[in-house]
């Protein structure tokens, strides 16, 4: 008897592991042993493939020894998509010709087995599939279902089977048999992608007045940067939000690879739906949980509501009600764009690269106004001063862009400064930013000005001598810290790129100064920039 080698995938949040799946049947006590540090599912697959093969009409090695060996050992194994590696690798091994085993060469094998030998799906099949090719092979096996999401990935042959003995007669090259259709495994209701739905439904040109704001949300999808609106309750904020997932562009190919493989990692991913080109906005609220919001559960890890939203919008209205440690945790994603979730000996990473989209009144009752003759909150100074503690520290502090929207008044409303502008028309300009910063990048791990290091822009893509020496001395005066001056620096490149110009100068920085730190922009400038385009 030979060994044989099978090959699957081992998933650390979005990371893939190539994972080699050896046998070997071999004379010695009668036992079947699999090694390499499975977890519980992967322990009972001896017994769905042992029953699988036999009730597939293949014969089980019963008065042999045969040993599992998942390699790397040293690397923890979770989930059922091994049962389809791990029955083909017995069979291989236990045959006595090497048509098996020369056939596995460059194949992965995925998907979980039913006791009748048939395949059901399993989530993270674009992820596996995509770390499969980026080691070099290029043939994977899938349950039928999932055969188009595999072949999302180029350069990749993808073979959909709905039973062991489909597989096994695929490898030996004989006539594939007739099985039933397989059942799609995904859980409950599908996730909606908000962002779909809300493009046909609102629209900029929806919104009077707030020139200034509109303006702000232009220069947050243009760059990718994260904002804060705050302002009473009716003033606006939520259509505000709504409304940036008409203005964004469609994801690039890269992207909508990177954000589908999320969404099949989370299990949600419809076998019909295809790539996700459009950007995806997610709204949770504020009473949602932590696992739900950063990702973990039990089991298995899947990935939570920051990462579902990865090169889109993340939503969180009424922020300050938020529990203290999911705002604490926003640390990482709001810098690094990624979250890290530690679970005992597992870790896994999942990328969170969307745009953050804070909001929240003065006060919990929302009516508190500096104005006497306009206050009508009923929340006391207490109660206020509580609520408005978390928009304070580190956090806030990583948010680029922070504006006050107020409600529209009469003359504001026809104000030809803040006239009202479709969301087509403002994705041009968009549009027309990103690419400038996609050519600006080529070659870089970012896409836009957003995501660009402090250090890099600094060296590679400087302000002009003027502005430096205004950001510089907003830095000495305690007016910025060393991160804020990184994200005006950023804002100070977009504003740049929106009006064409070739390097940000003092005009640009001071509006990138105003977006940062609150202060209204003048009307000239928001009548300027509009006309851009």
């Amino acid at each position: 008897m030979a060994v044989a080698t099978a090959h699957c995938v081992a998933l650390e949040g979005a990371v893939g592991h190539l994972i080699d799946v050896q046998v070997d049947v071999s004379q010695g006590m009668v036992a079947t042993s699999l090694v390499g540090r499975p977890d519980a599912s992967i322990n009972e697959a001896k017994d769905r493939c042992r029953t699988a093969i036999t009730n597939s009409r293949f014969e089980w090695p019963a008065t042999r020894r045969v040993t599992i060996l998942l390699s790397p050992a040293d690397l923890p194994k979770r989930g059922t998509h091994f049962d389809l590696a791990i029955a083909v690798g017995v069979l291989a091994a236990a045959d006595k010709k090497d048509t098996l085993r020369e056939a596995l060469d460059g194949t992965v094998m995925l998907g979980e087995l039913t006791l009748d030998g048939r395949l059901r799906t399993v989530p993270g099949v674009l992820a596996m599939t995509m770390a499969a090719s980026a080691r070099g092979l290029r043939r994977v096996f899938v349950p039928e279902p999932q055969a188009a999401e595999a072949a999302l990935v180029p350069g990749m042959s993808v073979f959909g089977f709905r039973s062991l003995a489909q597989v096994i007669a695929e490898l030996r090259g004989i006539e594939v048999p007739e099985a039933p259709p397989v059942d799609s495994n995904t859980s409950g209701a599908l996730l909606r992608w908000q962002g779909d739905n809300r493009l046909d439904e609102v629209d900029m040109v929806d919104l009077l007045g707030m020139g200034d704001a509109r303006y702000a949300m232009e220069v947050a999808a243009a760059g990718g940067h994260h904002i804060l609106l705050t302002g009473p309750k009716g003033a606006g904020k939520t259509s505000l939000a709504e409304r940036i997932p008409g203005i964004l562009p469609d994801l690039a190919v890269d992207e909508a690879l990177e954000l589908t493989a999320i969404l099949s990692l989370s299990g949600a991913l419809d076998p019909n739906q295809g790539l996700i080109n459009r950007r995806p906005f997610f709204a949770p609220h504020h009473s949602a949980s932590r696992v739900s919001l950063l990702g973990g559960g039990t089991g298995r890890v899947r990935p939570g509501e920051l990462s579902r939203a990865h090169n889109g919008v993340l939503f969180l209205d009424e922020f300050p009600l938020f529990n203290n440690d999911i705002i604490e945790a926003l640390r990482q994603p709001l810098e690094s764009g990624e979250v890290t979730i530690a679970r005992g000996e597992e870790t896994a990473t999942y990328p969170a690269r969307g745009m953050f989209v804070l909001a929240c009144n003065p006060c919990r009752c929302g009516n508190y106004a500096p104005n006497p003759a306009d206050d009508r909150c009923t929340c006391g100074e207490l109660k206020r001063r509580e609520y408005r503690r978390k928009l304070e520290g580190p956090v806030i502090d990583r948010i680029d862009i922070t504006r006050h929207v107020m409600p529209v008044r009469a003359h504001e409303a026809g104000d030809p400064v803040s006239r009202p502008e479709s969301s087509a028309t403002v994705r041009e300009r968009v549009v027309a930013a990103r690419k400038i910063q996609s050519d600006r990048y080529a070659g870089l791990s970012w896409r836009v000005n957003g995501q660009a290091p402090g250090p890099m822009l600094r060296d590679r893509w400087p302000l002009t001598d003027t502005a430096a020496a205004t950001l510089d001395g907003a830095i000495y005066d305690g007016r910025l810290t060393r991160r804020g001056a990184t994200r005006v620096h950023r804002l100070a490149w977009t504003v740049a790129d929106l009006k064409g110009v070739a390097q940000p100068g003092a005009a640009e920085l001071e509006v990138a100064l105003r977006l940062r730190t609150g202060e209204a922009l003048p009307a000239r400038v928001v009548s300027e920039m509009s006309a851009v385009g």
